[in-house]
């Protein structure tokens, strides 16, 4: 695990633990994982030019919800235009009206997942996306739906004339220097990227094996490994980088103005005062999302705090989730500087 803590102005702790690579595979018939030769693990590293990199899973909703508000901000799209104004091949968001504020407020009604990677081939994939109807009227209920990035995806290539790597690149990585934070990582990077799972039926849901620098999520990896929801590798200091600006008002990636949208609740694209994982951060307004690998992210205007939580919890296979270590880890952070 990689740990980053700090407030606007610097950092407070940075600290690496454990492993980044320990295990070859996971033995079913036993129930643990096939450690390698003990010469071949990789610890968990922290400072500069060394971090360890992490599939940053559904921390990846964020930066594509930046890019989202820097369309709002240049005037491309609108938080209440339709989805399908924008996107018209989004066939059923134009039959009910789904808005690109119902996405990134999981409000659009959709179901939380779709096996797009069984659909043979990105145009079928991304076909079945805009043909899936909300299971209830958009506005009136909220359920987390990875459906609502991949829309949101859409809505800012399709305006932006632009892939949402590029995008990300120019609305958030590339302004605020953060060098180790991109999709589809390449090979000369793979000595610092954290494994994360044996992934193969039936605890996952394609059969891939051990993964290393290929994103874990089975959608991500079937669109190319560039998606709304998930994709981007990081670090522990890139993350905190990006911590720091939200935490002095957003520049230079966002207005003043789009930064206090964004992190008050209900929250545009960030879970707004959540103790499941942010302990007693929460409360005062405390802003943040999580990852499934294991990757969680808290930003604490009130306190002037932010806590990066970076791990590969499905190494060497996903289990059920426990969030207990990320709230621990923010109460002790709340009471120590709270």
């Amino acid at each position: 695990m990689a740990l980053a803590a700090g407030t606007a102005s610097g950092p407070l702790a940075e600290e690496g633990f454990g492993w980044a690579v320990r295990y070859a595979a996971y033995d079913e018939s036993a129930d643990r994982g096939v450690e390698l030769p003990r010469e071949r693990w990789v610890p968990v590293r922290r400072g500069r030019r060394q971090d360890t990199v992490f599939d940053l899973a559904s921390l990846t909703k964020l930066c594509t919800t930046i890019v989202a508000l820097r369309a709002v901000e240049r005037g491309l799209i609108t938080l209440d235009g339709h989805v399908a104004a924008y996107a018209p091949e989004c066939t059923a968001a134009a039959e009910h009206g789904i808005t690109v504020r119902h996405l990134l407020t999981h409000t659009s009604g959709l179901i939380p997942e779709l096996p797009l990677y069984e659909e043979a081939g990105r145009e079928r994939r991304l076909a079945r996306l805009a043909a899936e109807p909300p299971v209830t009227p958009p506005g009136t209920a909220r359920r987390y739906s990875d459906l609502n990035f991949l829309l949101l995806q859409r809505v800012v290539e399709r305006t932006a004339r632009r892939p949402l790597d590029r995008l990300v690149r120019e609305a958030v990585t590339g302004p605020l220097g953060m060098s180790d934070t991109r999709f589809n990582p390449p090979a000369s990077w793979l000595p610092r990227i954290a494994a994360t799972e044996d992934q193969r039926r039936p605890w996952g849901k394609v059969d891939r094996g051990m993964l290393r620098g290929v994103v874990h999520d089975e959608n991500a990896w079937a669109l190319g490994g560039v998606a709304g929801h998930a994709g981007l590798f990081s670090t522990a200091g890139d993350l905190a980088v990006l911590c720091r600006a939200l935490l002095a008002g957003g520049g230079p990636v966002l207005s003043a103005e789009s930064t206090e949208l964004m992190l008050t609740a209900p929250g545009l694209g960030f879970e707004v005062d959540q103790p499941w994982f942010m302990g007693e951060l929460a409360g005062r307004g405390a802003a943040g999302h999580t990852g499934f690998t294991g990757t969680s992210l808290v930003v604490d205007r009130a306190r002037g705090l932010y806590l990066v939580l970076l791990a590969t919890t499905v190494h060497p296979r996903r289990r059920p989730g426990d969030s207990t270590p990320r709230a621990a880890a923010a109460t002790a952070l709340a009471r120590a500087l709270g």
